[in-house]
C-alpha cells in the first residue's frame, strides 16, 4: 500500500548517522557531518519512502521485475545483462508520481534559491557501508544536473540503477532480497573541484595509525574509478607532519566545463607536479582528525577543493582493517632443485612494483583482461591483470586469487573489492598489462606492493640453527599449531556470510547474533505485518536470518539477541511513521522493555527459534535479552517463550548486562534463572558515566576501562562464577586487546569480538592465560 503521509525528502540538517534505514549510508553520514559543522556542500535526500511509493504506485512493474529476476541466471553474464537492462527500461517507462516529483522540485528550489544550481545526484543504499555489504560503485551517479525536471529524471535513473547486472549479481550473492533493498538518493550542490580525492584516518590495509591522503586534478570520479593514479601523501597522526609523498603523473582529468562533465587533457607543465600543496594537506588532515574524533573510529573520507575551500563530500567507517599475524619475512622459489646462496635460500626477482592495497601473498596464473568481453577467461585461482577493474568485473574478481592493475590508488574499485574479498591486490603498477606475460605464473605480495616472477614459498617463521657436525648454517622452518585457549573466542555476526568468515577465523561460536539487520531487511514495521495478519511471513523471515548463521556454526553456540531497534530506527521502516519522537532514543523505548509492551513481535521471534530448534534440530541457538533492568522482565519473557512452546530451562537463555541496574542486582537475575550473561560495554559505559556516545561534546570522556565500569564487570563475573553462570562480552571492548586482558584476569568465560579481530584476541587470550598459569606455578613452587 502506498504511504501518502510519510515525508519523502529530508535536508541534511534533519538527519544523522542513526537514519541509515531512511536515507541510506551516504545520506546519513552527510547529515551527521553537516550537523557537526564539518564543511559539507549543502543538499537533501530523496528518502526510501519515495522509492517505496514509486514502486507501490506501479504494482505492475513490481510483478514484472520479480518475474524477470526469477528467470535470471546470475552466472550467465549475457542473460544477466539482458534481463537487468529490461528491468531498468521498465522502471524508466513509467511516470514519476506527482506527489514525489513535486516534493523533489520544492527541495531543489529551496536549496538553490532564485537561480538553478548544478547538482550531483548520487545513490545512497540502506545497506551501504555495512562491514559485510559493500555496495561501492554499484548504483549510478549523475553529475552536473541542472533544472528541477532533470533532477527528478535522474533520481528515477538512480532508482533504476539498482538493477544493473553487477548490483543484481552482488545482492543475489550476498542473499539480499531484491525487492526489499531500498535506495535513497542524495541531491547535493555540485562542487567544481580543482583537486579531489580520498582520505583515510588509518591505513585500511594494516590499521597503522597514519593519515593517508590521495588527490588528483578534477572531479573525484576518476580517482574512485581508477582511471587515474592519484598522488599519495602520508601524515603522522601524532605530530601531524607530512612523512611521505608519492607524486603520480596525471595526463587526463574529469572536469565540469560549459555545464557538461567531460574528460580533458592536463597541461604538460602540471602533469608531474604535486597536486595539493603542503599547507592544504595539513589542513585536510585536520579535517580528517575532526571527523574521526566525531565518529570515534578511523574513517574513509571523500573530499574536494573549490577556489581554495576544502569540503568533505562523504565519510564512512573503515571496515576493512585486518590484524596481521607473524610478519612474512622471506620469499624464495619453490622448486625441487633450488640454487642455494650463502643464506640457504634464493631470492626471487621482483618484476613489478605498485601500491599494495589489500594484504596477503599468493601465486597463480596471470590472466590479462583488456575489457569485460574477456572476463570468460578468468578461472578459479587466476591472478587477474587489467588496466583497472569496473563493477561489471565483480563476478570474475570473486574467482581470482589476486588482482594487479595498471592504474588506481588506495580507494579505486579494485582496492575496495579486493579488501572486501580478502584477496591480495596491487594497483598503480603502470605497466602490468604490458610487462606480465599472459599465462605466466606470478606471485603477488599485497602488503608490500611487489610482483614476483614464478611461484614462491612464503616462510612465515624461521630461525637459523648451527649444524654442529658440519658447521654449516641451515634454516629451520617453525610450524605453529592452532592456538587453543580456555577462554572461548566467539564472533559478533549480522548475516550468514559473516558467519562463514567467523568459522574461517576459528570462532568458537557466535556471542552476538544481531536481529536488527534482519528486521531492517524485511523493510516493514513488524507491527504492520502483525496488524495485517502476516505473522507467518515475519516468522519465516526471522527463521531464515537465524538459520543462515546457526547452520554454518553448528554445533557451536549462537546467541540471538532479541530485537533492539530504537524508535528513530523504526521510523525508517514502512509503517513506522507513527513511531513516537523521543528526546533521546538511546535511553528510551527499546530492547526488552519495548518487546514486553509489544508481545506479539517477541512471540514471533520465540516461535522462529522454537521451530529451528525442534523441527530443524538447530539446538545451538540461544536467546539473549537486551536492555534488561529488572528480574520481572526476565520472568515475563520466559513466560512468553513458554506460551509458544520454547522452554528456557532447556536451552541457553541469558541477558545482556548493559544497564548498571542489571549489574548491581545480578544475584536477583541469577535466582530468577539464567544460563549466561553478556556485557554490552558500549551501553554499559555510557549509562554508567552518564554520557551520550553520539555526542561529540562528551566523546572524549567515553572510556570503557573507567574504574567504575570495570568494578561493575568484576562484580558480575564473581557472582556468576559462584553460580555456574557463563560470562561473556559482545560490546566493542571485546575487540580491544587491553580490555580483553583485564577481562580474562577477572575470569570471563568467553569473548565475542568483531570477525577481523578474532585471531588477534585469541593470541591475547593465549598469552594472558599462559602468564596466569606461569604465575600460579611459581606461587605453588614457592609455597
Amino acid at each position: 500500500m502506498e504511504n501518502k503521509t510519510a515525508k519523502l525528502v529530508n535536508f541534511f540538517e534533519e538527519v544523522g548517522k542513526e537514519h541509515v534505514p531512511l536515507v541510506g549510508g551516504k545520506g546519513a553520514n552527510l547529515g551527521e557531518m553537516f550537523g557537526a559543522k564539518i564543511p559539507v556542500p549543502e543538499g537533501f535526500v530523496v528518502n526510501v519512502n519515495a522509492y517505496k511509493n514509486f514502486l507501490n504506485a506501479n504494482p505492475e512493474i513490481k510483478e514484472e521485475i520479480s518475474k524477470i529476476l526469477a528467470e535470471t541466471d546470475i552466472h550467465n553474464m549475457e542473460i544477466l545483462e539482458t534481463n537487468t537492462k529490461k528491468i531498468r527500461e521498465l522502471m524508466m517507462s513509467v511516470k514519476m508520481p506527482e506527489e514525489i516529483s513535486d516534493e523533489i522540485k520544492k527541495a531543489y528550489h529551496k536549496m538553490c534559491g532564485q537561480n538553478d544550481s548544478f547538482v550531483a545526484v548520487r545513490s545512497s543504499a540502506t545497506a551501504e557501508d555495512l562491514a559485510e555489504a559493500s555496495f561501492a560503485g554499484q548504483q549510478d551517479t549523475y553529475l552536473n544536473i541542472i533544472g528541477d525536471n532533470n533532477v527528478v529524471y535522474n533520481v528515477q535513473k538512480c532508482w533504476a540503477s539498482l538493477f544493473t547486472g553487477r548490483a543484481t549479481f552482488y545482492r543475489t550473492e550476498q542473499k539480499f532480497n531484491h525487492m526489499e533493498t531500498y535506495l535513497a538518493v542524495v541531491v547535493q550542490r555540485m562542487i567544481n573541484s580543482q583537486v579531489s580525492g580520498v582520505m583515510f584516518t588509518a591505513s585500511p590495509v594494516t590499521g597503522e595509525e597514519v593519515i593517508i591522503i590521495e588527490g588528483a586534478y578534477g572531479l573525484g570520479e576518476f580517482v574512485v574509478g581508477g582511471v587515474v593514479t592519484p598522488d599519495t601523501y602520508l601524515v603522522d597522526k601524532k605530530t601531524m607532519n607530512i612523512t611521505d609523498k608519492k607524486i603520480s603523473v596525471q595526463k587526463i582529468g574529469l572536469v565540469k566545463k560549459d555545464g557538461v562533465t567531460k574528460q580533458v587533457d592536463i597541461n604538460e607543465i602540471y602533469q608531474n607536479a604535486q597536486k595539493f600543496s603542503d599547507d592544504k594537506i595539513k589542513k585536510l588532515a585536520d579535517i580528517g582528525m575532526l571527523i574521526e574524533k566525531h565518529y570515534g573510529k578511523p574513517m574513509d573520507i571523500e573530499w574536494c577543493e573549490e577556489d581554495g575551500k576544502i569540503y568533505a563530500v562523504q565519510a564512512r567507517p573503515i571496515t576493512t582493517i585486518k590484524k596481521e599475524g607473524v610478519e612474512m619475512e622471506k620469499v624464495k622459489e619453490e622448486t625441487d632443485e633450488e640454487t642455494k646462496t650463502k643464506e640457504g635460500t634464493s631470492e626471487k626477482k621482483v618484476i613489478l612494483t605498485g601500491f599494495g592495497v589489500s594484504v596477503g601473498i599468493t601465486s597463480g596464473i596471470a590472466n590479462i583482461v583488456h575489457d569485460v568481453s574477456n572476463l570468460y577467461k578468468i578461472k578459479l585461482g587466476d591472478v587477474l591483470v587489467t588496466r583497472m577493474t569496473t563493477p561489471d568485473m565483480v563476478p570474475a574478481m570473486k574467482k581470482a586469487a589476486a588482482i594487479i592493475t595498471d592504474e588506481g590508488g588506495m580507494t579505486c574499485h579494485a582496492a575496495i573489492v579486493a579488501r572486501e574479498l580478502g584477496i591480495p591486490c596491487i594497483v598503480g603498477t603502470k605497466t602490468a598489462t604490458k610487462e606480465i606475460t599472459d599465462g605466466s605464473i606470478v606471485t603477488v605480495d599485497g602488503k608490500k606492493g611487489l610482483v614476483y616472477a614464478g611461484k614462491v614459498k612464503i616462510e612465515e617463521a624461521k630461525k637459523k640453527v648451527e649444524k654442529e657436525s658440519a658447521g654449516q648454517p641451515v634454516e629451520q622452518v617453525v610450524v605453529t599449531a592452532p592456538i587453543i585457549t580456555s577462554t572461548e573466542i566467539k564472533g559478533n555476526v549480522d548475516f550468514g556470510n559473516v558467519a562463514e568468515k567467523a568459522v574461517s577465523a576459528g570462532a568458537d561460536g557466535v556471542g552476538l547474533l544481531r536481529s536488527e539487520h534482519m528486521f531492517l531487511e524485511i523493510g516493514e514495521h513488524p507491527k504492520k505485518l502483525i496488524n495485517e495478519n502476516r505473522q507467518e511471513e515475519l516468522i519465516t523471515k526471522i527463521m531464515k536470518g537465524i538459520r543462515d548463521v546457526a547452520e554454518v556454526m553448528h554445533p557451536r553456540p549462537v546467541w540471538y539477541r532479541t530485537l533492539d531497534l530504537k524508535t528513530d530506527e523504526f521510523k525508517g521502516l514502512t509503517g513506522g511513521e507513527d513511531e513516537p519522537v523521543e528526546a533521546n532514543p538511546m535511553i528510551g523505548w527499546r530492547g526488552i522493555r519495548r518487546s514486553l509492551d509489544e508481545v506479539e513481535v517477541l512471540k514471533c521471534e520465540f516461535e522462529a527459534i522454537r521451530r529451528l530448534r525442534e523441527e530443524e534440530r538447530l539446538t545451538n541457538i540461544g536467546v539473549m535479552l537486551p536492555m534488561i533492568q529488572h528480574p520481572s522482565e526476565l520472568r515475563k519473557a520466559k513466560e512468553l517463550a513458554l506460551d509458544v512452546g520454547l522452554d528456557s530451562e532447556k536451552m541457553d537463555f541469558g541477558i545482556m548486562v548493559e544497564i548498571p541496574a542489571a549489574a548491581l542486582i545480578i544475584d536477583d537475575f541469577i535466582k530468577e534463572g539464567i544460563s549466561f550473561i553478556s556485557f554490552g560495554t558500549n551501553d554499559l559505559t555510557q549509562f554508567t558515566l552518564a554520557l551520550d556516545r553520539n555526542s561529540a561534546h562528551v566523546a572524549k570522556l567515553y572510556n570503557e576501562q573507567h574504574p567504575a565500569v570495570l568494578k561493575l564487570i568484576d562484580m558480575v563475573i564473581k557472582a556468576c562464577k559462584k553460580n555456574d553462570v557463563k560470562t561473556s562480552i559482545c560490546g566493542q571492548a571485546g575487540s580491544d586487546p587491553k580490555m580483553v586482558e583485564k577481562l580474562i584476569i577477572m575470569g570471563i568465560d568467553s569473548v565475542s569480538a568483531n570477525i577481523d579481530a578474532i585471531e588477534t584476541i585469541r593470541k591475547v587470550a593465549a598469552r594472558v592465560e599462559g602468564k596466569l598459569l606461569l604465575e600460579s606455578a611459581r606461587k605453588n613452587f614457592k609455597d
